[in-house]
């Protein structure tokens, strides 16, 4: 089981990234499924997570990334504009049991992928 997660580096304030989360040993689609972030000397936090019939959005990132999931290539995306210094965090996406979709809440998530660090800077 693994989730290989890429798309991660260096972007000026208002630019753009796209971060992907390739899974292999699973089916996304049975899995509750959120993209998190840890910026140094903070706790891990959810920014955009799956739910049954909604999709949840950290109030500073609404507007600005968009989550999305292709199953035919079993892959999780964030697409991330508009982005901010304070958005500089290594990013993670974390899957776990189908019953806590739509929870931003790091210990409901089993499964990780290896983070990719995004750095917002002029």
């Amino acid at each position: 089981v693994q989730l290989q997660v890429s798309g991660g580096g260096l972007v000026q304030p208002g630019g753009s990234l796209r971060l992907s989360c390739a899974a292999s040993g699973i089916t996304l689609d049975d899995y509750a499924l959120c993209w998190f972030r840890q910026a140094p000397g903070k706790q891990r936090e959810g920014v955009s997570c799956i739910g049954t019939t909604t999709i949840y959005y950290l109030d500073g990132v609404k507007g600005r990334f968009t989550i999305s999931k292709d199953n035919a290539k079993n892959t999780l995306y964030l697409q991330m504009d508009s982005l901010k210094p304070e958005d500089t965090a290594v990013y993670y996406c974390g899957a776990g049991d189908r019953r806590y979709r739509g929870s931003y809440y790091y210990g409901h998530y089993h499964i990780w992928g290896q983070g990719t660090l995004v750095t917002v800077s002029s």
